[in-house]
């Protein structure tokens, strides 16, 4: 083996390790918390550092490129989770980070009741609807308290109720 073969070939291991653990780090900032890929990227991040045998001012310069790539990364993360192309990644786990699409709105129990303004509503008031005083916003009319009101819908935490019509 010439000299150069040998140089390349002690290159490798070291190369390689700053490699994955670059790698190993990025994936962290796309996955929430301080987990295994965090852990082994900064382990093998180190001991790549370390298996290059630099001097002392090799091994610093070496230290702020990683850190600047790492803030380059770390910015890139965050514009791509500022437009929302984040929760279109792969890396993140959509089962966890978006609600369930059958999960229904418990306020919805409420829907076709009719209970009694206690304020006025112009339009957003309090009611009381089956014993339970709500936060309530009607459809566009002025109720009078002690009006009688039905809820015809939920949109969120918004109840939206109209004067009862007295058949």
């Amino acid at each position: 083996m010439t000299g150069l073969d040998s140089a390349v070939l002690s290159m490798i291991l070291p190369v390689a390790m700053l490699i994955v653990g670059f790698v190993l780090v990025v994936v962290e900032m796309y996955i929430p918390g301080f987990g295994v890929p965090g852990v082994l990227g900064v382990l093998l991040l180190g001991g790549g550092v370390w298996a290059l045998d630099p001097t002392p001012f090799q091994a610093l310069m070496i230290i702020v490129m990683i850190v600047l790539l790492l803030c380059i990364a770390l910015s890139v993360c965050i514009h791509s989770a500022s437009k929302g192309r984040l929760s279109k990644s792969k890396l993140v786990l959509h089962e966890t980070a978006t609600p369930q699409e059958n999960s229904e709105n418990p306020l919805t129990y409420y829907v076709g009741m009719q209970g009694k303004a206690i304020t006025v509503l112009r339009p957003a008031g309090m009611a009381l609807v089956n014993g339970v005083k709500l936060n309530v916003v009607s459809d566009g009319e002025f109720i009078d308290a002690d009006d009688e009101i039905v809820v015809i819908g939920v949109d969120g935490n918004r109840i939206c109720v109209r004067k009862a019509v007295d058949a």
